[in-house]
């Protein structure tokens, strides 16, 4: 029988890499996203079928689990932005932690063991306070954001161990990209600004060092962290999935601005951004050790394919 997952966010950045990853394996899909279909994004598959909703409508995925079987679910959906989480906690306290807990309730009532993936976050483990966070540390998240992904994380956790569900926790590093279009993460807005020759306007103090990994990277840990929970007794599994490359805010845009070949006067620091978190950095020796998960994508090679991306599709970021 054919496998069928449910994949939430399934039009952002690592949604669309995720889909198309499994659509060429032969897999079917179903996306549940609130925002406006894309098809374009997608391979063309007649695997593929798209719902629109909102997961934080616990009525809403009880009658989406009725009409599929699924094999598993990928929750990638979020309110991602740090600096709207900051203006607006409450609606990011809701959809990042009740959205979570709707899928946990419809699947714990199921008594289905249907693997339940999570989108967490590097964030959730807080400030750095040693080399890099290992699995085990402890979620220090401070900030709304941050501590909506921590809060979540804890949750799975505490349904996974007292219901017996299937559990996959991915706490990732900063990912980047082609297709994304949340334009407040760094790597598409300095792309996009430095194309339509605009100064990168930096909001921190471009000293917040964090990991950089590719998006295909990034889904293929979600892939193989499905496989092997459902060959494994365990029913819970968390991974770090970080990256070789640590780099600061201006690290990162100088690199990109070197692709370019753009030398100078291509950014400002603004430093009106207080509330983030200074450095980040993952151990991701579990994964390796335990999947064999490894960073395929240079950071040249990742940025050189999402700036290609990006020079193809500026007519919609002018």
């Amino acid at each position: 029988m054919k496998k069928n997952f449910l994949v939430t966010g399934g039009f952002g950045l690592t949604g669309v890499s995720l889909v198309n990853l499994l659509l060429k394996k032969n897999y079917s899909v179903v996306i549940l996203d609130y925002k406006k279909k894309r098809q374009n994004y997608f391979l063309k598959n007649t695997n593929l079928k798209i719902e629109k909703g909102n997961f934080c409508e616990k009525k809403f995925i009880e009658k989406i689990f009725k009409k599929y079987n699924f094999s598993g679910v990928f929750h990638l959906g979020a309110q991602t932005q740090v600096l709207k989480a900051l203006q607006d906690p409450f609606e990011t306290f809701l959809i990042n932690v009740m959205g979570t807990i709707n899928f946990l309730e419809v699947i714990r009532k199921s008594k289905k063991k249907i693997p339940f993936l999570y989108s967490s976050s590097d964030k959730a483990y807080g400030e750095l306070e040693k080399k890099y966070y290992l699995e085990k540390d402890k979620l220090n998240a401070i900030f709304p954001y941050d501590t909506s992904k921590s809060s979540s994380d804890l949750i799975c956790q505490s349904y996974s161990e007292t219901y017996n569900i299937k559990v996959g926790i991915i706490r990732s590093a900063n990912i980047f990209g082609p297709q994304d279009r949340n334009l407040k993460r760094i790597v598409p807005e300095t792309i996009i600004n430095l194309l339509n020759k605009k100064k990168i306007v930096i909001r921190s103090n471009g000293k917040l060092k964090r990991d950089y990994v590719y998006v295909d990277d990034t889904a293929n840990a979600y892939i193989m962290t499905y496989e092997r929970l459902e060959k494994t007794n365990k029913n819970l599994l968390i991974y770090n999935v970080g990256s070789r490359y640590n780099l600061s805010v201006i690290e990162m845009v100088k690199h990109i601005a070197r692709i370019l070949k753009i030398k100078k006067n291509f950014y400002v620091i603004k430093n009106d951004s207080k509330n983030e978190i200074k450095n980040q950095r993952l151990n991701f020796k579990k994964i390796s050790r335990e999947l064999n998960w490894k960073q395929k994508v240079s950071l040249t090679e990742g940025l050189e394919k999402t700036i290609n991306w990006y020079k193809k599709n500026l007519s919609e970021f002018k």
